[in-house]
């Protein structure tokens, strides 16, 4: 099957380079991948999108040799691994708050021994069924990953527990939500020390872990915390810009 350009970066200590996706653009998928990105951030979570159309995409990026990683906008099992099925090298889930619902999702996607994910096999993932099917399950545990997302104050609480989670592969820090969280609590901690604990905990469990990123600076800060998932760029910013800039030329 194919072979996940995060999960080879993540392994030999590099940063994945991921841009973010949020509508049905085909020509995207191509551009990324002509730019060096790594990995695309397919969001379902805020953004619609049929059946088809992230079909058409995943397919798209097994045609141009990219990584698609899709924020489910559901965590029913079967729809869950049905993404992957279709091509997604891996998943991105918001809101994982304890380790008990960090180990669900690993049921759900991975294969046993570490999940209980379906098997099928007849899925662009194993080349509709042109592939070894002994060898299948265990080549998916290897090439697809699980992104779990820390955006409220207990995930940060408990994030020791769920980096240790047996089958989670990234940690992936979403400021704007936790952000709004913690302008209504006071925990007795900052933002900017979620990260630090997150970075923490991610290390001691050889776990890799990430963040948006809209700057140079604020990529080489989480670089040098050691986060490896780096999202910078996005289509709704890109034309948000664009319009912005070209509009200033009638004035």
């Amino acid at each position: 099957m194919r072979k996940s350009k995060t999960l080879a970066r993540i392994r030999n200590g590099e940063t994945v380079r991921m841009c973010a996706l949020g509508h049905y653009i085909p020509a995207f998928v191509k551009h990324a991948a002509h730019f060096g990105y790594d990995c695309i951030w397919l969001d379902l979570e805020h953004r619609a999108m049929s059946d088809s159309q992230v079909q058409s995409l995943l397919a798209f990026g097994h045609l141009f040799d990219i990584d698609i990683m899709v924020r489910s906008p559901t965590l029913e099992k079967t729809k869950l691994y049905r993404y992957l099925e279709d091509g997604a090298a891996g998943l991105m889930i918001p809101h994982v708050s304890t380790p008990e619902k960090a180990k669900m999702l690993v049921d759900a996607v991975k294969f046993p021994p570490i999940g209980d994910r379906g098997l099928d096999g007849a899925g662009l993932d194993s080349d509709f069924l042109m592939c070894d099917a002994a060898l299948f399950p265990q080549n998916a545990n290897d090439e697809t990953f699980l992104v779990v997302q820390i955006e409220t104050p207990e995930a940060v609480e408990n994030v020791d527990a769920i980096a240790g989670v047996e089958g989670v592969d990234g940690l992936f820090v979403g400021p704007g939500d936790l952000g709004l969280r913690l302008q209504h609590t006071d925990p007795g901690w900052t933002l900017e020390d979620a990260f630090t604990r997150t970075a923490e905990a991610c290390k001691k469990h050889n776990t890799a872990w990430g963040t948006p990123v809209g700057t140079k600076e604020a990529l080489e800060l989480r670089r040098g915390q050691g986060a490896q998932l780096l999202a910078n760029g996005g289509d709704f910013r890109a034309f948000m810009s664009m319009l912005e800039q070209q509009s200033k030329q009638f004035d």
